[in-house]
């Protein structure tokens, strides 16, 4: 039986930093039986900004031939899309929100070209954020309506959140509460209702 594919994006410019900290724990005890991981760093990546040239609205794909293309393949293939990116400005970053303009390709293939991407089929993503600043009940609303809108444009649903607070003080690396919450989703990936996690 082939393996279910789970695509990884880690969208913080910098590495091995809290951004990255919670999406290794969350990726750490997926079974690797049933899934198959391919994680990206989005700042190795030559992805250049959409340029609202409306090739994508007339013709299937896109004028721009960088490392989007790869991507658009995994996002293709992928049964699972964990997104992990870091709030500023408290939205997403500006290399992840690059990432997700040039999905407008999706958009154009549903609702100006007419074409049935991934309709009916049982995808799911995860969006996992960190912000620097302590909790506040609203730190992360700035993030939400852009995270919606671009699994609708790739076909996922949109199954849950997890967010951290306050890392400017504590590392992810640090919270154990945080990394026992982040293995578990890893384990019970499957079988996770919807759900939403702001500590």
């Amino acid at each position: 039986m082939a393996k279910k594919k789970i695509l990884a994006i880690m969208g913080s410019p910098r590495n091995n930093r809290n951004t990255n900290q919670a999406l290794d724990f969350l990726l750490q005890e997926i079974d690797k039986e049933i899934f198959q991981i391919k994680k990206v760093y989005l700042n190795k990546l030559n992805i250049n900004p959409c340029t609202g040239c409306d090739y994508c609205g007339h013709k299937e794909g896109c004028s721009q031939k960088d490392d989007m293309i790869e991507l658009y393949k995994d996002f293709d293939n992928s049964h699972i899309i964990i997104l992990a990116a870091p709030l500023y400005f408290n939205s997403i970053n500006g290399l992840t929100k690059n990432m997700i303009d040039r999905c407008q390709k999706y958009w154009s293939l549903k609702y100006s070209l007419g074409g049935n991407y991934k309709r009916g089929e049982d995808r799911v993503g995860i969006f996992v954020s960190v912000g620097g600043a302590p909790y506040t009940y609203d730190q992360f609303n700035g993030a939400f309506p852009v995270i919606d809108f671009f699994f609708k444009a790739i076909n996922v649903e949109y199954k849950g959140n997890y967010l951290i607070s306050d890392t400017d003080k504590v590392a992810v690396k640090d919270k154990v509460d945080i990394i026992k919450d982040l293995l578990y989703i890893g384990r019970n990936i499957l079988n996770m209702d919807e759900f939403h996690i702001h500590k």
